[in-house]
């Protein structure tokens, strides 16, 4: 499954496309309930440290979206954060 990517206000590098992709698609296998993941990257002004914000979303149904954002200093460590939150969140929702 290949994520919906948006970056706002800022060129996205292949290698970030990438590396998203990829983890997606590794939370994807683990669960097969996720039919469609998306995800928005963001630059937030002034340029400091902790500035980078992603957010991703993915369609599980019958359930509802599930949703986490996070803030660091890379997109790739934001990215993992919030994959790290969906998956307790996915856990969450298998067992009920």
């Amino acid at each position: 499954m290949e994520a919906k990517i948006k970056a706002i206000h800022f060129d996205i590098s292949e290698k970030l496309v990438n590396f998203i992709n990829k983890k997606i698609d590794k939370l994807a296998r683990r669960f097969d309930a996720v039919t469609e993941a998306s995800v928005t990257l963001k630059v937030v002004k002034p340029e400091t440290a902790m500035n980078k914000e992603a957010g991703v979303k993915l369609s599980v149904p019958p359930a509802d979206d599930l949703f986490a954002f996070k803030t660091a200093d890379t997109f790739e460590e934001a990215v993992d954060l919030c994959l790290d939150a969906l998956e307790r969140q996915l856990e969450k929702n298998k067992n009920c």
